[in-house]
């Protein structure tokens, strides 16, 4: 998989302020901005954001996937 189709996957399920993914083809980083994350623990921002992927993870299509992910009054004091 290329980074572009990883981020138009989380994209195609997560209403997204920002969302850049990077990588080597095989362990893949992911930094995604939602207010859907608003009032949500970091385990279920992780697994939203794996739930993205569907079977990709489990076929070894994306080996590893590092989520930093963030509501935009984060992502803003984190980049202020």
């Amino acid at each position: 998989m290329t980074a572009e189709e990883i981020q138009s996957l989380i994209e195609g399920h997560i209403a997204c302020e920002l969302c850049h993914v990077d990588g080597d083809g095989r362990h893949w980083y992911a930094t995604v901005v939602s207010a859907t994350f608003e009032g949500v623990r970091t385990i279920t921002r992780h697994q939203k954001v794996y739930a993205a992927m569907g079977s990709r993870m489990k076929t070894d299509e994306v080996h590893a996937l590092s989520i930093k992910a963030h509501t935009p009054a984060e992502w803003a004091t984190l980049t202020a």
